[in-house]
């Protein structure tokens, strides 16, 4: 399949996916409206996206997080990608709430991994062990089979790898890689497509993709019009994309 092929099908999924995911997630915080907003800066004392420096991850966990949603949501034809939305910003800014802690979750024993998925999360692990551990295993994985970390790897490497992650026949030590891959694809759907205060979805890329209207006050009259919504999005902060 080539290179095209491959980001216009996932870019395609990716849009498909939206029917999945509440009006809350895309609308307010991106980990299902529950997790700590990040503190609001100024416009002018906002970071570029080239001098974000991350708070949570080391420098080779920061260099795996950009490579995967890289691949996860690719940059084509019909606009940025993940990286270029912010993502990593938006994922590393997570690992400093609540929700990485877990601390708005039921984490008490006992823990039963065999059990059927139905019966709810059954690890010891908070999301930012899940993401430390996960990475950890990933890059031996990768390095063990490939000779290389997950970051060195090229594109083609890069995506057949994701693809052992995402089925569970990448074997880890500390974690299924199955889980660990649906935080991965989970989170970088959140950042993409999560209000610009939380990190991501920069300059609204994200919403300007399914022409979502952000957070304007009013735009009820639009919605049985059977009509493309004209106006451009606006953001929590009042910023127009």
């Amino acid at each position: 399949m080539s290179e095209d092929k491959t980001s216009n099908s996932r870019r395609d999924f990716l849009l498909k996916s939206m029917t999945l995911i509440p009006a809350a997630v895309i609308g307010g915080s991106g980990v299902m409206a529950l997790t700590t907003p990040a503190p609001v800066q100024a416009a002018s004392d906002k970071p570029k996206e080239a001098d974000y420096q991350p708070t949570f991850f080391i420098p080779e966990e920061w260099a795996f997080i950009k490579a995967v949603v890289a691949r996860l949501i690719p940059a084509d034809d019909r606009g940025p990608g993940a990286l270029e939305a912010g993502v990593p910003e938006f994922i590393d800014r997570q690992m400093n709430t609540s929700y990485a802690t877990g601390s708005i979750w039921y984490m008490q024993g006992p823990f039963n991994p065999d059990v059927p998925t139905e019966m709810g999360y059954q690890l010891s692990l908070v999301p930012k062990q899940i993401y430390n551990l996960g990475i950890a295993d990933a890059n031996a994985y990768s390095k063990k089979t490939t000779g290389k970390v997950f970051a060195d790897l090229d594109s083609t490497q890069q995506d057949a790898m994701l693809q052992k992650f995402e089925s569970g026949e990448a074997e880890f030590l500390q974690l299924p890689s199955k889980l660990f891959f649906s935080y991965l694809l989970q989170n970088s759907r959140e950042g993409f497509f999560s209000d610009p205060i939380h990190g991501g979805n920069k300059d609204m890329v994200g919403w300007k993709l399914i022409n979502f209207p952000g957070a304007r006050a009013d735009f009820m009259d639009w919605v049985e019009r059977g009509e493309r919504y004209p106006f451009p999005p606006v953001s929590i902060r009042g910023e127009r994309g």
